[in-house]
């Protein structure tokens, strides 16, 4: 069937949007399994929210843009975008009723027995609560509302994305009387203040057998005392709301002559755009549910009825709150890197060989040390790097400023278009720019989304280059809570070829060939289908075949086609996917021999290693690119190798306990859901546990330090 269609029929894949839904459930499943601390399942259900929200704003954002525009094209699936937004409107409802029923029936009763419990209703406060949080209203929440009517003179007001807000119907008082005038119903809002924390503790009341912490959020106080705000209206009713807005920058680089300033603008909008979601709390009257649907212009399917607090992000705040560290995974301190420990500096370290390194079981400060000896080393004449992400206040960029003021020549490209990061990356640049750096901002139509760093040295044998290459952005906090393979060498035939990245990058020059790098939007899907393909003759010629592939997303369909035309072939292939997988397991004669499995735990699954056999010689390769078309073919990224038989056997060894994993591990069915490992007669195997103790031993370190692990919503997954 699928030879003589040649791999187009739509039902050999699997939508992206319906799969990406797929991962979000794995998420929210981790916090519904009773095995994990039950402040580890707070986090994992507010990264399903966090997820959830940027799925509306670009995705589903995307979608619509698409609709109202009549495009009509098919995905990889076979569906048009009318027909993906239809298809997903049910599994999201689903969804979300999963989060509150998970928030709810497991969560809060568990929270309450461990001795924190909330308040989910002002009206449930005893009156000396209730004093309490009155006294906390106009002390603190008070003087920073700005309470917003609407009336003729006032048009409804703009309402920011993502902001909590609440609305409130009003009758204006008849002063005479004291009762109701008849006038029509008027509108209010305000909006919820984020510069005030959402979770406030109160006193908790053990005449009530309230033991323990008792706290209350901030709408509730805020609607517990709105008759404040309107004095001369009764307040008819008063629900929490909140919008999510399309959010995907569309920006035409050929018409912008200043791509800082037309991305500022696009930003602004991205507060602006339309709406495409309005959550309200479940049980809110009718009439103010009509009158926000109407004045967002919010479609039927896209209102979404929560059964418990709006934005369940603030349980990310609940994670960090003093005394309950029992109740977390205990901390993880990334260990010290073996072949930097002693004497000597960075440029000797690497020197002796090429050195692998492995975030966040090991230190990111070796990358860190990296640019700092290369700013201040009198023969160090220049440095080269990407950005793609950095840290608010990186350590790096500092480092590079300073290389600059030093005299080095120090050329930066910083990708303006890395999504929610644009605004922190256009300051970066400037400040980059104010210390002498040489910023480049990309090439037009493209993302630099590759990871490299080049650091040219005058010593005594003549000019040696030293590169840094990486599976992860160049970001100091996400390095702790990221899995990333970085790669430091010497090797001059790299060296030449990260020169050459940078000469393509800031001007015109495109060498010929490349020694060993391979490049995006060039030559790596070439690449990889021509590794793919390699195994498929072995196979085909009776020497075997065997392909292990991580990485975040699969959703390529040239890719996915070579695939299933090396497993016809014969060739196991065995694939650690995160996130989106569009290909399908199990479909006779075309993929049998292909399993599909995601991890997800306490880290960030985000290397991206590949292993092709070989006939017997195998190769290991590390990339900044996943199996996405918008990788291969509209991103510059870099697929390097790593060659050292050393090495080779570290990223075996992680493949290979990840293929191991039956804790985290979930494995893509026929059916196309996904499944636990089944534990039964087997010994517990966490891949992510076992390398933090790996780690461990291999630094000699006697034990573990205070760090934080934990994955903050708004850290992007992609990157």
């Amino acid at each position: 069937m699928a030879e003589n269609k040649g791999f187009l029929d739509p039902a050999l894949y699997t939508n992206r949007e319906q799969s990406w839904l797929l991962f979000n459930k794995r998420v929210l499943l981790e916090s519904r399994d009773k095995q994990i601390p039950l402040f580890e399942r707070l986090k994992f259900l507010s990264i399903s929210a966090s997820n959830l929200d940027e799925f509306f704003m670009v995705r589903i954002g995307s979608l619509t843009d698409m609709v109202n525009a009549k495009y009509t094209g098919k995905d990889i699936a076979g569906l048009t975008p009318k027909e993906q937004l239809s298809s997903l409107i049910k599994p999201l409802h689903e969804f979300v009723a999963l989060q509150y029923s998970t928030y709810n029936r497991m969560l809060l009763p568990q929270l309450k027995a461990n001795g924190l419990s909330f308040t989910e209703h002002h009206e449930d406060l005893t009156p000396e609560q209730g004093r309490y949080v009155d006294d906390y209203f106009m002390e603190n929440v008070y003087p920073v509302l700005t309470p917003m009517a609407v009336d003729s003179s006032r048009p409804f007001p703009l309402i920011r994305n993502r902001s909590l807000n609440i609305g409130a119907l009003l009758a204006k008082k008849d002063r005479k009387n004291g009762k109701k005038g008849k006038e029509e119903l008027d509108f209010a809002t305000v909006q919820v203040p984020s510069v005030l924390p959402r979770v406030v503790q109160i006193p908790a009341d053990k005449a009530q057998g309230q033991e323990g912490a008792v706290f209350i959020l901030l709408e509730e106080i805020i609607e517990r005392n709105i008759s404040r705000l309107f004095l001369n209206y009764d307040v008819l009713c008063a629900h929490p709301f909140r919008i999510t807005r399309n959010a995907d920058l569309s920006i035409d680089e050929d018409e912008a002559e200043d791509l800082l300033k037309e991305i500022e603008k696009q930003i602004k909008k991205r507060t602006w755009g339309r709406t495409i979601r309005l959550e309200l709390e479940d049980g809110a009257d009718k009439r103010l549910v009509k009158l926000l649907r109407k004045e967002l212009g919010v479609e039927e399917e896209g209102i979404f009825f929560a059964e418990g607090p709006l934005d369940l992000t603030f349980l990310m705040k609940v994670y960090g709150l003093e005394g309950f560290e029992a109740l977390k995974t205990p901390a993880y301190t990334p260990q010290p890197v073996p072949e930097f420990a002693g004497e000597g500096s960075v440029f000797d370290r690497i020197r002796r060989g090429d050195i692998l390194l492995h975030h966040p079981y090991q230190t990111f400060e070796p990358v860190v040390d990296f640019i700092r000896q290369a700013s201040r080393d009198p023969d160090v004449l220049a440095i080269k790097q990407t950005l793609y992400r950095v840290s608010g206040n990186s350590p790096i960029v500092a480092a590079l400023a300073q290389a600059a003021d030093n005299g080095k020549q120090v050329s930066v490209l910083v990708e303006l278009k890395a999504r929610f990061d644009e605004e922190n990356n256009i300051v970066w640049a400037r400040k980059l720019e104010q210390a002498g750096c040489h910023v480049i901002y990309g090439l037009v139509g493209l993302k630099t989304h590759s990871k490299i760093t080049l650091v040219v040295r005058r010593e005594e044998d003549g000019i040696r280059r030293y590169v840094h290459l990486g599976t992860g952005n160049y970001n100091d906090a996400t390095a702790k809570l990221y899995t990333d393979i970085g790669l430091m060498t010497a090797n001059e035939a790299i060296g030449e070829d990260a020169t050459a990245v940078f000469n393509m990058l800031s001007g015109y020059s495109e060498p010929r060939s490349w020694n060993r790098l391979s490049l995006a939007p060039l030559w790596l899907k070439d690449r990889f289908l021509y590794l793919i393909g390699r195994e498929r003759k072995n196979a085909q010629e009776g020497r075997g075949g065997h392909i292990i592939a991580k990485m975040n997303s699969l959703c390529d369909r040239d890719v996915i086609e070579a695939l299933y035309q090396a497993s016809q072939a014969g060739v196991k292939i065995e694939l650690i996917v995160r996130g989106i997988c569009c290909l399908k397991v199990g479909i006779p004669g075309v993929s049998e021999n292909i399993t599909v499995r995601s991890i997800v735990g306490n880290f960030l699954e985000h290397a991206r290693i590949f292993f092709f056999e070989n006939n017997g010689r195998p190769e290991y390769y590390c990339s900044s690119a996943d199996w996405m078309p918008r990788n291969l073919e509209r991103r510059v990224e870099i697929l390097f190798p790593v060659e050292d038989p050393r090495l080779q056997e570290k990223l075996k060894h992680i493949l290979e306990g990840q293929l191991k994993d039956n804790q985290k591990a979930h494995v893509l069915q026929p059916d196309g859901t996904y499944e636990k490992v089944d534990r039964r007669g087997k010994e517990a195997y966490c891949a992510q546990e076992a390398f933090c103790r790996e780690a461990v031993a291999a630094s000699g370190a006697r034990g573990q330090g205070k760090d934080t692990r934990l994955f903050t919503p708004g850290a992007h997954v992609e990157g």
